[in-house]
């Protein structure tokens, strides 16, 4: 089971666009040094989509040489069912302790279809399989219900925000479970959630994915922890001066939600290199204005430990 603040690393490149191996393993080693409670390595925040397989299974067994042991490390796997499935196989080779399964390439499907996409790939592995509520895979209470049956699927990573029917779906899965006693855990995954991540403790759904743990992970942990312990002062505080601004900022330009996690990331030492097409990287002043968020969340943390 995962606890604690999920670390969703990038993908460095180099300037022509290659992976480059060494830095990711600094990345993911000072990453885990800070704490987190699992690395979740070539999912969204690390371009899944823009990796060919045979970077992603070099990407994989990069993660996994470098956490050594410390935190599981789940790896990604998408889109088509045929990729996904190969996908799938190659984070089991290279070492995965469990898969996000992404959402299948952007089609139409019936409930049906997108239950079978998840036995499909579920099939692929012996690995936990935790399945992405997001884009063209929503699932209803009933699929969810049964796929959480499934003896590989673990957990449920809600990204649509919509928290009257993940408030239900995560009922029936829980109640559905209990006389099994098999153990399944929901995740936040919007992107920054922390954001929304006092709406969906009310629901239950107390984990969550932090892109903000990528290059600021004392702030992504000391909003965790003010949540937790419900300082309420501390948490208002890192939302107003930090998490507010840094979706503001996010939402000016679309893919942002990656873009300025790389570019956090190289403001803080590790060259983190280009996003791939189609996404873009951020503008000078758009860098400026990140500089300046980091800035103020680090002040908030700054004033309290003075206090205390």
């Amino acid at each position: 089971m995962l606890d604690g603040v999920l670390f969703f690393p990038v993908t460095p490149f180099t300037a022509s666009g290659e992976v480059d191996y060494d830095l990711l393993a600094a990345h993911i080693t000072k990453g885990v040094d800070a704490g987190p409670g699992g690395v979740f390595i070539a999912c969204g925040t690390g371009e899944f989509h823009a990796l060919e397989l045979e970077e992603f299974g070099n990407i994989v067994r990069t993660a996994v040489d470098s956490v050594a042991g410390r935190v599981p490390v789940y790896a990604g796997a998408g889109g088509s069912v045929a990729q996904a499935k190969a996908f799938a196989h190659a984070a089991k080779t290279n070492g995965a302790d469990g898969i996000l399964l992404l959402p299948p390439y952007l089609v139409t499907m019936p409930q049906a279809g997108l239950v079978n996409y998840t036995k499909a790939v579920a099939a692929a592995s012996d690995l936990p399989l935790i399945v992405y509520n997001r884009g063209n895979a929503r699932f209803t209470e009933e699929s969810a219900v049964e796929v959480a049956q499934l003896p590989t699927v673990v957990g449920f990573k809600d990204g649509t925000g919509d928290l009257d029917q993940v408030g239900r779906i995560v009922r029936a899965v829980l109640d559905t479970l209990e006389p099994s006693g098999k153990p399944f855990q929901f995740f936040n995954g919007l992107p920054t959630a922390e954001v929304s991540q006092q709406a969906y403790r009310a629901i239950g759904v107390t984990l969550y994915s932090s892109a903000t743990f990528a290059f600021a992970p004392e702030l992504a942990l000391a909003f965790y922890r003010s949540l937790d312990s419900g300082n309420d002062k501390l948490t208002a505080a890192l939302l107003r001066e930090f998490f507010h601004p840094l979706v503001r900022l996010r939402d000016k330009v679309p893919g942002y939600a990656v873009s300025l996690i790389k570019a956090g990331v190289t403001m803080e030492g590790i060259e983190a290199g280009p996003v791939r097409p189609p996404l873009v990287d951020i503008s000078a002043p758009h860098l400026e204005e990140l500089t300046a968020i980091v800035a103020a969340g680090r002040a908030v943390l700054a004033d309290e430990l003075a206090v205390h």
